[in-house]
């Protein structure tokens, strides 16, 4: 089945871009970022900014617009039964540089994983400018790190 991404969460001043690889299944239900509940993002984000916990969709996304974060996904479109990565087949990337000539201030892009900087790396060549890092997946399917040992690792992002 034919599944697409959401279009991105940003603002022109955003400073920071967080790559996910592709909607999973509950996102895709809920039309909402990191949609599945057991999935970390919210709550590491949260966390960051030390700020209450919200489960409001409209709230998350002023918190990262209110820290200059953009979110969006390495994939447009793929082929996937489910929502693990490992199944994604004949994906399309999304169209990165023009996001980010309309985002002139982006200077650092943050993976959600290893499977969405492997699919970056794959259809995105970029001109430096930009530096890359990998942060541990927030997905429940990878549970090989605490939520403490992930959050100290996103605190990169609050050094941006």
């Amino acid at each position: 089945m034919i599944k697409y991404s959401f279009p991105p969460i940003s603002n022109p001043n955003a400073r920071v871009l967080i790559l996910g690889t592709m909607p999973g299944a509950q996102s895709l239900v809920l039309n909402q970022y990191y949609g599945h509940p057991q999935n970390a993002f919210w709550k590491i984000v949260f966390a960051l900014f030390e700020t209450d916990y919200s489960t409001d969709y409209e709230e998350r996304k002023s918190l990262l617009l209110e820290n200059n974060i953009a979110i969006w996904d390495v994939l447009e479109a793929c082929i996937r039964e489910g929502s693990l990565d490992s199944a994604i087949q004949e994906e399309v990337p999304n169209d990165i540089h023009s996001f980010l000539k309309t985002h002139p201030n982006i200077r650092h892009i943050f993976f959600n994983g290893q499977k969405a900087a492997a699919f970056f790396k794959k259809h995105i060549k970029l001109d430096e400018g930009c530096h890359l890092t990998t942060l541990p997946s927030t997905s429940p399917a990878h549970a090989g790190k605490s939520f403490e040992m992930k959050l100290k690792e996103w605190n990169l992002i609050k050094q941006r």
